[in-house]
């Protein structure tokens, strides 16, 4: 931890059981990820021919992923409507043919991305070393994510954060998104730890990771690359916001220390 570091932030996690993580640009580097997975769709299924520059596919799929994502995070929608209509809807301005067929196109294009999608995740920085430095410190690790199961436990391996993870907790499971607190006491349910104060959450998301599990009593950790290295957050006294992975790392080592 940095000698700047304000006081109070190295007892962060004192009275902590178990810390959760989300996966997808928290601990692997989803950006990269998709943006992989888009090219090796762009060129080897046919988009290339509805889109000729790879660069204008990709912009139009993911502005039109995040209003869904969004919208999927409230419950507004269902996984099997964001599933064809994040490929239909870039689509359709450059379609040919009918509406059935465009929406048998996107539906074949759904599971080639997916698998594209988990083959290339890698950790981001500081990932794997954090999660040591949480079970060295007796802490219990699990992961809390928004994702499909299947493409999930998938990254989890590929990565091998499922060697270091104790608990996997997904919105398929019960099928509610963060932020709702149910999926917050869910996992508390299945950790076995009812107390709120002895969980904490670490995501990238403030709309669902951490207004949820501050909505469900927990702490939570912003991981926002333009924050202090490891500051208070702004609005919620029992949040923090990191730069890095890397600079939590000290939160839990000074719990592992004699």
């Amino acid at each position: 931890m940095n000698s700047d570091t304000q006081p109070g932030i190295q007892r962060f996690a004192e009275g902590a059981a178990w810390v959760w993580l989300d996966l997808d640009d928290t601990l692997v580097d989803f950006r990269a990820a998709a943006g992989a997975a888009l090219r090796l769709v762009w060129e080897h299924d046919g988009v290339r021919h509805l889109y000729p520059d790879p660069r204008e596919w990709a912009e139009a799929y993911t502005l039109h992923n995040h209003r869904l994502w969004d919208l999927y995070a409230r419950g507004e929608i269902t996984q099997e409507f964001l599933r064809l209509d994040r490929f239909a809807t870039p689509l359709r301005p450059v379609w040919k043919g009918t509406e059935e067929e465009l929406a048998a196109y996107a539906r074949s294009l759904d599971p080639l991305y997916l698998d594209h999608l988990a083959a290339n995740s890698r950790l981001l920085p500081g990932a794997a070393e954090l999660m040591k430095a949480i079970r060295r410190a007796g802490l219990k690790t699990g992961i809390l994510s928004n994702g499909f199961k299947g493409v999930q436990h998938r990254k989890l391996s590929l990565t091998g954060l499922d060697r270091l993870t104790d608990l996997v907790v997904l919105s398929d499971d019960i099928g509610v998104n963060k932020p709702d607190p149910r999926i917050f006491r869910h996992a508390m349910a299945l950790a076995g730890e009812p107390r709120p104060e002895a969980h904490i959450m670490i995501g990238d998301n403030p709309a669902t990771d951490i207004a949820g599990a501050s909505a469900a009593g927990w702490r939570a950790i912003l991981f926002d690359p333009e924050a202090h290295p490891a500051s208070p957050h702004k609005t919620a006294p029992a949040t923090l916001a990191a730069g890095s992975l890397e600079t939590l790392i000290p939160l839990f080592e000074t719990l592992s220390a004699p």
